[in-house]
Order: structure tokens, then C-alpha cells, then sequence
């Protein structure tokens, strides 16, 4: 039988979090969810994750969210119809350190699926503690790529998220002086179709009308202009 592991999700309101969180809840046998953190663009949705799950540490970066996180989590106990004995408020860490703080929380697996430079303290915090690294944050290893390898024992960091991924499970079982390239598609994005010169007039509106993915702006935008594939 397998053992019940525990997960601690950084950026659980995006898009790779909140799929993470539907995998978790599918499998209530196999996860467990001690600790959430975000940014706090979405404190309803973070209070009603934190609830659900009853994750006992809630992480939130924008300081001025966190009265809105605090009421959001009264709101949403009161809705699911808990009474005050049976409603626990979680421990919340609030500040641009708190990611970082929940990635250290003891944990069986840490997902770290924020967005840009802010998932590398917690990626080196995670692997510090020596939980396994769920990796979605490319930019962890393009910004603190030799200082986050040296940090990490042999198989501590998987990678999760898209192209990095792919190309993982791609080389796996192979070995690197049998591959001759790598070669990463795409979907096009909002911008399927249209030549050069058509590209020359676009708008960040545009760029952020993603055909198919709910992803926040700035993934959205990395996408619309292959970054995220360079990355």
C-alpha cells in the first residue's frame, strides 16, 4: 500500500497550482496538503484551497492582502458551515519572505509553481530542508542555475511544468551522446497564423487573450512571445 505523502504548494492560486490541488483532491489516499503560499492577487480563492484541504500554514506576499485572506477564511469556513469550535484558523506567514518560510515547512514534496525570480529563495529553501522539488519555476534554475544544482542531491528536483517536463521524460533512459537536438513546438498561442508583419502591430491586449490557458500575465505573455520556451 502506498505510503500518504505530504505536499506543500507554492503559488496554489495559478494555474499549475490549482491543477495540482484537483490531483490532490482525486487522490486523498496518496496526498496530503500541509501548506499552501501565493501572491495574493486571489485571497477568496486561497481561503477557499486553504479550507478545503485544511492546510495548516498559508503563505501570502502582498502584505496588504492579508486582512482580505483573514476574512476570506472566516467567510469561507462560515459558507461550508463550521462552527467556531471546528474551524482552526491556519498559521500565516505574510511578506515577500513568505514563500519562502512555507517552502520549509517539514513536507514529503514541495511544488513550486510561482512565477519568475520569487521562486528561487524558495526553491533553495526547499531543497535546504531536503524535501523532493516539484519544479515549475524555470526561472529558479535560469537565474540560480550552478547554485541550485550544487544545492540539490542526485534526484531531489523533478521537473513538472511544460517544456522542461517533456524534454525530462524525452531523455530519460537515454544517454546525452545519443541525442543530436531537442526540438521544442509550439501551440501559437493568440498569435497562430499571422506573418511578421502582422506581429508588428500587436498589443499586450492581444498577448494576453490566451485562445486556450488561464495562466496570469505574466506566464500568458512569455507564452504569447515564446519566452517561455527559451526559458
Amino acid at each position: 500500500m502506498t505510503s500518504r505523502r505530504d505536499v506543500v504548494i507554492l503559488g496554489s492560486t495559478g494555474s499549475v497550482g490549482t491543477q495540482a490541488l484537483d490531483v490532490v483532491a482525486a487522490n486523498p489516499d496518496r496526498f496530503r496538503v500541509v501548506a499552501l503560499a501565493a501572491g495574493g492577487s486571489r485571497p477568496e480563492l486561497l481561503a477557499q484551497q486553504a479550507i478545503e484541504h485544511r492546510a495548516a500554514t498559508i503563505g501570502i506576499s502582498r502584505g496588504s492582502a492579508a486582512s482580505d485572506l483573514q476574512l476570506a477564511l472566516y467567510a469561507e469556513a462560515q459558507r461550508r458551515g463550521f462552527s467556531a469550535g471546528d474551524f482552526r484558523l491556519p498559521r500565516l506567514a505574510v511578506g515577500p519572505e513568505a514563500a519562502t518560510e512555507v517552502a520549509a515547512v517539514p513536507t514529503d514534496v514541495v511544488l513550486n509553481a510561482l512565477t519568475g525570480s520569487a521562486g528561487l529563495l524558495p526553491t533553495l529553501a526547499t531543497l535546504a530542508a531536503g524535501a523532493t522539488l516539484a519544479l515549475a519555476n524555470k526561472e529558479s534554475l535560469i537565474i540560480g542555475g550552478d547554485i541550485v544544482r550544487s544545492a540539490a542531491k542526485p534526484g531531489q528536483i523533478v521537473p513538472v511544468d511544460s517544456e522542461h517536463s517533456a524534454l525530462a521524460q524525452v531523455l530519460r533512459g537515454e544517454r546525452p551522446e545519443d541525442v543530436r537536438r531537442l526540438v521544442l513546438t509550439a501551440s501559437g498561442g493568440p498569435f497562430r497564423g499571422r506573418n511578421s508583419a502582422e506581429l508588428a502591430a500587436v498589443t499586450p491586449e492581444q498577448a494576453l487573450a490566451h485562445p486556450t490557458w488561464d495562466m496570469g500575465p505574466v506566464v500568458t505573455i512569455n507564452s504569447a512571445t515564446l519566452i517561455n520556451k527559451g526559458l
